[in-house]
């Protein structure tokens, strides 16, 4: 059973890494903030409308504020990050959430620091790097800091959707709804601030559009939020490594950016580190053996 939701789960990440190519070949250029905003909302209004369930008592507080971490703080912050830094870079920060879920779990969460989740997620963010990173890598203070923030931003977002679960009653579909349309609702004036009017849309745009709204939004969600709540954090977060992987595999098929053997190399390490975060270490211990005697 954890299998196939460790599996379902990791198609949300998978979906996420093809937004860059998404967005580079299908997407007017200049309104990234748009685009997540079209992500977001439309998507959580739907969720809504679908199930009909609103939040109720304090959930309206708990909803807004993982909408803004998940979606409505990081989306700005990643979009921040990709603009001011070569994807590599952008990419790799990103691959630091494992790492940061596996510390806030400890003091958000009370759980045990596990050198096993840090090690992995040190490896990852290591893989990660190899894949993306060139020599053309540029260390921008600004891009550098909105990506590091935006990735302890939904590090913690994951971390207290953990922590909060979901309400009694309450399907992984409404759940996700809530937090998207409150992330959407914050993007509104964000986006009209720093974009201006929307874009003009053809039809290329217009899937592209569909495509980030219904399966890279309003399904991934779903299935993310699902699977925080169902499995272990640090697992469920080690999996974000893959949007990444996808993005670069995306690449070198669609976009001729050929992978080279540290690259190769790059992709072994990830994926370790992305099966061994969905394992707990055992310790053999032996015991001793009993040895009954009549008396």
């Amino acid at each position: 059973m954890k299998i196939l939701v460790t599996s379902v789960t990791a198609l949300a990440p998978m979906v996420w890494g093809t937004t860059y190519v998404v967005t580079t070949e299908m997407l007017p250029p200049g309104h990234p903030l748009f685009a997540a905003l079209l992500r977001a909302l439309p998507a959580g209004l739907i969720a809504i409308a679908l199930t009909r369930t609103l939040p109720r008592g304090t959930w309206w507080l708990k909803a807004a504020a993982l909408g803004m971490l998940n979606i409505g703080v990081f989306l700005p912050l990643l979009f921040i990050s990709a603009e001011r830094l070569p994807g590599g870079v952008a990419a790799t920060l990103g691959a630091a959430q494992p790492l940061l879920v596996a510390l806030l779990a400890v003091t958000v969460l009370r759980q045990r620091p596990s050198a096993w989740s840090l090690g992995w997620g040190a490896a990852g963010v290591a893989g990660v790097g190899l894949v993306v990173l060139g020599p053309e890598a540029a260390f921008d203070p600004v891009g550098i800091v909105a990506g590091l923030a935006g990735t302890s931003a939904m590090a913690l977002g994951v971390t207290l959707t953990k922590r909060w679960g979901r309400p009694a009653g309450v399907g992984p579909t409404a759940y996700a709804g809530w937090q998207l349309a409150a992330g959407g609702l914050f993007l509104v004036p964000v986006t009209w601030l720093a974009e201006g009017a929307p874009p003009a849309i053809d039809a290329q745009a217009a899937l592209g559009y569909l495509w980030l709204a219904l399966p890279g939004g309003l399904i991934a969600y779903i299935l993310w939020f699902r699977g925080i709540t169902t499995l272990p954090v640090t697992s469920v977060a080690v999996l974000g490594l893959l949007s990444p992987m996808v993005a670069a595999l995306l690449g070198a098929v669609l976009l001729d950016q050929l992978l080279g053997p540290v690259e190769l190399l790059g992709f072994a390490l990830a994926l370790a580190a992305i099966v061994a975060g969905q394992l707990t270490p055992r310790s053999l211990t032996l015991q001793p053996l009993r040895v009954r005697t009549n008396r």
